[in-house]
């Protein structure tokens, strides 16, 4: 599982013009990246470590503040571009596996008490944020969960 995680005052993600989710106060945005050897060990561990990293103001996480996490689904984040000009996107985890993982993992994030919000799994969203100082950093989970 991959992860760009985005420290924002506010964002949302819009399907056809529509807000289907927002976080108005500080907290995170979370791009979600599947792989096919992902399991439930891999949300757990991700979910955990994205609710207590401690990024947000004050060296403070958003499990301590109860701040929002607003999750998207980016099947993109496993495309290979190293070769040609277009991307291959074989490493990414077909619909069928990554969206029950997409939903395990917000709900692992609810479960600890997060504040989520989501993008609509597999939509054309457009995604809108404020990235706050700005802080974005890349987490993958570790390959022997």
């Amino acid at each position: 599982m991959r992860a760009v995680v985005q420290r924002v005052s506010e964002a949302s993600v819009s399907v056809d013009g529509k807000i289907v989710g927002k976080i108005d106060a500080p907290g995170l945005l979370v791009l979600l990246g599947i792989t096919h050897d992902d399991g439930p060990a891999e949300c757990r561990w991700l979910a955990r470590k994205v609710r207590d990293l401690r990024i947000l103001r004050d060296e403070r996480s958003a499990g301590e503040l109860d701040a929002p996490i607003l999750v998207v689904s980016q099947f993109t984040l496993y495309g290979d571009a190293r070769k040609g000009r277009r991307p291959t996107w074989q490493a990414a985890a077909p619909g069928s596996v990554s969206e029950p993982l997409y939903e395990a993992f917000c709900a692992e994030l609810e479960a600890l008490g997060t504040p989520v919000s989501q993008g609509v799994f597999g939509a054309d969203m457009a995604v809108q944020l404020v990235n706050d100082g700005p802080i974005t950093l890349i987490l993958e989970t570790p390959p022997t969960l």
